[in-house]
């Protein structure tokens, strides 16, 4: 069974996360890079970062800029920040309220498919919002867990976005709880025109502690993925 180490960052800046991320991504590659160029076997670390972020959109790498629908002083104004970054994906937004999950994962230790590794990500999303009564699935072609697919009513309750180098991940999940789910109204969500977002809370119409959801996401994660977790 592969170990995990899980960091909870808390809320924490977009940036910081990011250069928090590109440190563990380069340890992990580093490694792999050494054991091959001195034949070397020596064990690649598995990451799993919990974040909360303030208000930020993020723009994938083949993103359109034109799905940001505000300028830099109408973001000022929403007390929101922009970041074109590396990973795959459209437009998105991060903030309070919402879960980002984040695994550093080296997919040697685990099986080497990217499609797979996003599907699995997805797989326990879905089992996470079936243990509060939410049936969630895939939508053919638009990466992510959805409700309602095929009807009007489509809605995205969680967006996936990830890199993935010498088989090592970063980025990840971002889930919709408690989100104030108003600014995703200035874009237009991963590039998808037409379709809704939605949260847990707007589903059960409360509010669900975020620790809850983190501790049933990591337990899915922990099956499927069959890790175990260190602290």
């Amino acid at each position: 069974m592969q170990k995990v180490k899980l960091i909870d960052l808390g809320l924490k800046d977009y940036n910081e996360t990011w250069s928090c991320q590109e440190e563990f991504f380069k340890e992990v590659v580093d490694i792999k890079i050494d054991n091959r160029k001195n034949n070397l076997s020596t064990k690649t670390p598995n990451y799993f970062l919990f974040v909360e972020h303030p208000h930020v959109y993020t723009l994938g790498k083949n993103g359109d800029l034109n799905n940001l629908l505000l300028n830099e002083e109408q973001l000022k104004a929403k007390g929101a920040t922009f970041y074109k970054i590396n990973r795959g994906g459209d437009i998105t937004y991060h903030g309070p309220g919402q879960i980002v999950g984040y695994p550093i994962l080296d997919l040697e230790n685990f099986f080497t498919d990217i499609h797979k590794y996003l599907r699995f990500l997805e797989e326990v999303i879905i089992k996470t919002l079936a243990d509060y009564g939410i049936k969630s699935e895939r939508s053919e072609g638009e990466t992510g867990v959805w409700l309602d697919v095929g009807t009007p009513f489509a809605r995205k309750i969680c967006a996936l976005g990830v890199r993935a180098s010498r088989w090592v991940t970063m980025h990840g999940f971002a889930l919709n709880v408690n989100t104030n789910l108003g600014y995703f109204d200035h874009i237009i969500p991963c590039g998808i025109k037409g379709k809704a977002v939605t949260s847990l809370e707007l589903e059960l119409n409360r509010k669900v502690p975020l620790d809850e959801v983190k501790e049933k996401i990591l337990k899915h994660f922990t099956e499927l993925f069959e890790v175990e977790f260190e602290f």
